[in-house]
């Protein structure tokens, strides 16, 4: 299948100037995912963040390379005790954070980031259809990464319970906002 570029693709120039480029696109795109996971939404019975919507962004907009290699440097920088994640204080948790509940999601974070650049790299955001079930295959693993990680915590049926039923519509929400926003930035950046 054809490739193409994502929509924030690196310009041509020298090696270094691209470089430079993705690492710049990589921080600002971890910068956006913090600042994502620090907007909550009051729902019942938890508060939901726009961190998945971000996640998706980022990947569709960076494409797969770019995508995944942003979400883990965020993973890095939560590792290393930076505030970047949801609820943390402002001296992060580090890695007692990730290995808490959330922890499954964080890591299906990457899947969907990398879902999300794979369909973008392929030129499906221009399809809402072909995007949008490209999002959904990521969401779908993200919640049964999570899950299954609560699951070990704190057994299968609170995980169902507590870590997929009350995320289900606000993620669906932001699903749809999601594949809405990469279709239209694929109109009008790509007019070919």
């Amino acid at each position: 299948m054809k490739t193409t570029t994502p929509i924030l693709a690196a310009p041509s120039g020298s090696r270094n100037q691209r470089l430079l480029t993705q690492v710049a696109l990589v921080l600002a795109g971890t910068m956006v995912l913090t600042l994502a996971a620090k907007v909550t939404v009051p729902m019942w019975p938890v508060q939901v963040s726009l961190q998945t919507l971000a996640v998706f962004l980022v990947g569709a907009t960076l494409g797969l390379r770019l995508g995944a290699a942003t979400v883990l440097v965020y993973l890095a920088e939560g590792a290393a005790g930076l505030p970047v994640f949801q609820g943390t204080p402002t001296q992060g948790l580090g890695l007692a954070y990730m290995v808490g509940p959330t922890g499954g999601y964080l890591v299906g974070f990457v899947v969907m980031a990398a879902l999300a650049g794979w369909a973008a790299d392929r030129g499906w955001g221009r399809s809402p259809l072909r995007m949008g079930a490209a999002m959904l295959t990521g969401e779908v693993v993200m919640l049964a990464l999570g899950a299954t990680w609560l699951g070990v915590l704190f057994g299968a049926e609170r995980a169902i319970a507590l870590g997929v039923g009350p995320f289900l519509l606000g993620d669906l929400v932001k699903l749809v906002m999601a594949v809405w926003i990469v279709w239209g930035l694929s109109g009008v950046l790509r007019r070919d």
